[in-house]
C-alpha cells in the first residue's frame, strides 16, 4: 500500500462525493495504490450514508463512524490506527485542501527520506479578522515555544512516514502539534511545502474562539509534557526544594534573631516571617507530594480508548 489518505470530517455531506472523485482521479493518474479513510466525527447530516455508498462503490474507501463528536484529534487517532500505507496523508474534507498536492507530498517523503512534510497555506482565502489573524498569532507563538520553524501548524494537509504516526499519540486538540509530538518521539526530519488553499465551497468553518484558546492551552501542555512528562518529579521536586529552602531560611532567621539578637522581642508566632516560613514549607511539601503522585500515575496509567466507534466499513 503506497498511500493512506486520512480525512476526519463533521457535517460535510456536500463535499464528500466531489472530494472522493478528485482523490481517486489523482491516484489513478499517478498509478498510486491507496486507501481512503473517512472518519465521521459524529455528523448530524447525511455524511455517513454517503461514506457507506462510496465504500460500496470503491473498495479503497474505508469508513469509521464515531458514536458522537469526540474531536479532530480523536478522529485522526482512529484513522492512524487503521492506516496501512507507507505514507499517510491527512487533509480536511471541506475541499480547501487540494488532492493535487498528494503525489508531490508522497515523493518528498519517499525520495528525500523525510519524516513529515507539513503544508503551508501561504495565500489564504479565509476571513482576515476571524481566522487569518488569530492563526498568524497562534503560529508565531507555536514557533517560539516549540522551536520548530513551521509557518502553518494549523494546516490539515500533511504527509507522514508510517513509522511516525504509529509511534505518537494524538489527543485533546493536539492534532495541530503532531510535528512537535513527532520531534519528541525522535522524528526530527521535518520540512514544509507551500500548498494551494481554496475558498470553502460548502458549509461553514468549525474554527471558533474556543478552539483558538484551546490551541494555546494545548501548546503549553505539550511544552510542559515534553520537558517533564516522563519525570514529573523533576519539575515538582525543583519547586518543592525551592519552597522548602525559602521556608527554612526564614525559620533559621527567626531562630537566630530570637536567640542571639532580640531575645526579649515579640513572640516568633507574632511575626510575619513565621507565617511566610510556615506557608512556604507547606507548599514545598505539597509540591513533593504532587511529584510523587505524578510518578505513580505515570507508572500505572492505563491506555483505554478515548472514543467509541458505533459503526465502520473497514471489515467488509
Amino acid at each position: 500500500m503506497d498511500i493512506s489518505v486520512v480525512i476526519p470530517l463533521l457535517d460535510e455531506q456536500e463535499s464528500l462525493v466531489e472530494l472522493h472523485d478528485w482523490i481517486a482521479q489523482v491516484m489513478q493518474s499517478n498509478q498510486l495504490n491507496y486507501e481512503l479513510i473517512f472518519i465521521d466525527d459524529g455528523s448530524r447530516d447525511n455524511s455517513w450514508s454517503i461514506i457507506k455508498k462510496l465504500s460500496t462503490k470503491n473498495p479503497s474507501v474505508l469508513g469509521i463512524r464515531f458514536a458522537q463528536n469526540f474531536g479532530k484529534s480523536q478522529a485522526l487517532h482512529a484513522g492512524f490506527e487503521k492506516a496501512k500505507g507507507e505514507v499517510i496523508i491527512t487533509m480536511d474534507a471541506d475541499l480547501q485542501d487540494s488532492p493535487d498536492e498528494i503525489p508531490e507530498l508522497f515523493q518528498l517523503i519517499k525520495k528525500k527520506k523525510l519524516d513529515i512534510v507539513s503544508g503551508w497555506k501561504k495565500k489564504r482565502y479565509d476571513a482576515f479578522i476571524t481566522k487569518n489573524l488569530p492563526s498568524k498569532l497562534f503560529n508565531w507563538a507555536a514557533r517560539r515555544i516549540s522551536g520548530l520553524k513551521l509557518h502553518d501548524f494549523n494546516c490539515g494537509l500533511k504527509a507522514y512516514k508510517k513509522e511516525v504516526i504509529k509511534n505518537i499519540e494524538v489527543y485533546g486538540e493536539m492534532h495541530r502539534y503532531i510535528p512537535v509530538l513527532a520531534v519528541n518521539a525522535g522524528f526530527k526530519n521535518i520540512t514544509e511545502k507551500v500548498v494551494i488553499h481554496q475558498a470553502r465551497k460548502h458549509g461553514k468553518t468549525k474554527f471558533g474562539m474556543e478552539r483558538f484558546i484551546n490551541g494555546f492551552l494545548d501548546l503549553i501542555t505539550i511544552w510542559f509534557t515534553s520537558r517533564f512528562g516522563k519525570r514529573p518529579m523533576h519539575f515538582f521536586g525543583f519547586l518543592g526544594v525551592l519552597m522548602l529552602i525559602i521556608g527554612f531560611t526564614f525559620a533559621a532567621y527567626l531562630g537566630i534573631d530570637k536567640l542571639y539578637f532580640n531575645p526579649a522581642g515579640r513572640l516568633i508566632s507574632d511575626r510575619p516571617e513565621f507565617f511566610i516560613s510556615l506557608t512556604t514549607m507547606i507548599i514545598g511539601t505539597q509540591f513533593f507530594v504532587a511529584g510523587f503522585l505524578g510518578e505513580i500515575i505515570l507508572q500505572s496509567r492505563s491506555h483505554k480508548e478515548r472514543y467509541q466507534i458505533s459503526e465502520d466499513t473497514v471489515t467488509k
